[in-house]
Parts: C-alpha cells; structure tokens; sequence
C-alpha cells in the first residue's frame, strides 16, 4: 500500500461546497444505508479502531467528512441513506448536499458505495447505484458484513446482489468484513488504482 495510513486526520466536516477543502488531492467518496457497516470500513481500511465514529444510533453523519490520508487522498464520508428516524426534510437536505457534492466535484475520482451482503439491495442502495451509474461516476460495490454469511454461499449472495442492481461488470465488486478483515487488501487496491 503506498499511503501511510498512520498519517490520517479530519480536515473539514463539510456542509456545502463552499466548505470543501481547497486541494488538488483526489477524493474517493463512501456512500451506504445507515448501519451498512460504513464507519467500520473506514476504520478497518485504515486500521484504527474508532476513527471514523461507529455509532449505536444510525443517521449520526449529517455532514460530509473529508479524512485527510497522507496528505495524498481525502476519504469523503458522506451521510447515511435510508435511515427512517430522520425527518423527511433532514432527509432531503442530506440529500441535496450529497447530490451537490457528487455531481459538481472535480477532485472524485470514484465512489465506493457499500451493501450488506446478507440482503437484497434496497430502493435506496438501488437507487443510489442507478445514479451513480446515470452520472457516470466510477463505482466500487463493496458488499460487507461477509462474516456473516457461510463462505459456500457468497455466490449466491454476490449474484442476488448484481442481479438486483443490474450491475455493470465493467464496475469493481469487494466482498468485505471488517470483523476478519476479509477484502481489505483488495479495497486497497481497487482505491489505490483510482488514485493513480
């Protein structure tokens, strides 16, 4: 891995783009339903055990998060979907700044969209990948909580999963856990050759 991951800082909690941070440093963006492990992710990718806050109450990031790694890439943590407590006009409005940041931001590079392997896909997570795809952004599915499921049956949960988005082939797909760090070095990877 060429980033030093102990180098890794918030730079700005953002809530439009008049707050994002004024670089040329690529950005990959983490986009998932509330609880689908997002938080975890972070933390397991780089290796810290509460960077990124895991929280007993999904819909806690109500601002954009950029992580600072190695002076080299900003990790764009942007609300959770899909989260019922949230008022509906909270809802929209994360909506819109996440919407803003996606469609107007020159320094993404890629847009790492998370699913829990155990379910169907959900509207959201449907709808999330179907606009990314609109706005041709590049898309890293990454399914989590691998653990939790039998090995023999990852197949069959990765082939629901595409089905069910209609997944483009051309996309890179991770299977994840962040309890054995199953898919670690491979997220590595497919972020790394983004970045480039």
């Amino acid at each position: 891995m060429k980033f030093n991951i102990h180098n890794v800082s918030l730079t700005i909690s953002a809530a439009s783009s008049k707050q994002y941070p004024e670089t040329d440093m690529p950005e990959i963006a983490l986009a998932g339903r509330s609880n689908v492990g997002k938080s975890s992710f972070i933390n397991t990718l780089l290796n810290r055990k509460n960077f990124a806050r895991t929280s007993g109450r999904p819909g806690k990031t109500q601002l954009l998060n950029f992580f600072n790694i190695d002076d080299t890439l900003h990790f764009v943590d942007v609300p959770g979907y899909g989260y019922a407590r949230v008022s509906k006009k909270e809802r929209e409005k994360w909506g819109g700044m996440i919407e803003e940041y996606l469609t107007t931001r020159a320094n993404l590079r890629a847009v790492v969209s998370l699913v829990d392997m155990r379910h169907e896909p959900s509207a959201d997570d449907i709808q999330m990948y179907e606009f990314l795809k609109y706005y041709e952004i590049p898309v890293i599915l990454v399914a989590t909580k691998a653990d939790k499921i039998p090995r023999s049956k990852w197949n069959k949960h990765e082939s629901m999963i595409k089905r069910t988005l209609q997944f483009d082939s051309t996309d890179d797909f991770v299977i994840f856990s962040s309890f054995d760090k199953t898919g670690l070095d491979q997220a590595w990877q497919v972020i790394e050759s983004f970045v480039d």
